[in-house]
C-alpha cells in the first residue's frame, strides 16, 4: 500500500526556517521522481519542486528558487523540503507528491 505522511509544519516567524518530512512507504522513492507542493487559501496548488529518479537534478519553482532545497535520504525512504527566509505569503499547506499519489499535508504558517 502506497503511502506518503508529510510532518514537520508549524507556526514560524518570517526569515525563520522549517525542513519537512515525507515519509513514504510500499514503495522506493529511489525509483520514483518525487514532488513538493503547497496550496494556500482560496488559490490553486502550486508545485515547488522536484528531484528526479537518480536523484542527481532539483528543479524548482521562481517562487521558492534559491530558498527551498529538495533532497531525500534512500535508507529511510524519505523525503525532504528544507525552506529557509520564510515569507508570510509561504503560508500553505504543503504536500509530497508521487505519480499518483498525495499525501494528507502538513500546514506552514509563516508570520510575526
Amino acid at each position: 500500500q502506497v503511502k506518503l505522511v508529510e510532518s514537520g509544519g508549524g507556526l514560524v516567524q518570517p526569515g525563520e526556517s522549517l525542513t519537512l518530512s515525507c515519509v513514504c512507504s510500499g514503495f522506493a522513492i529511489g525509483s520514483w521522481l518525487m514532488e513538493w507542493y503547497r496550496q494556500a487559501p482560496g488559490k490553486q496548488r502550486e508545485l515547488l519542486g522536484m528531484m528526479t529518479v537518480d536523484g542527481r537534478d532539483t528543479k524548482y519553482a521562481d517562487s521558492v528558487k534559491g530558498r527551498f532545497t529538495i533532497s531525500r535520504d534512500n535508507a529511510k525512504n524519505t523525503l525532504y523540503l528544507q525552506m529557509n527566509a520564510l515569507k508570510p505569503e509561504d503560508t500553505a499547506v504543503y504536500y509530497c507528491r508521487r505519480h499518483g499519489y498525495w499525501g494528507q499535508g502538513t500546514q506552514v504558517t509563516v508570520s510575526s
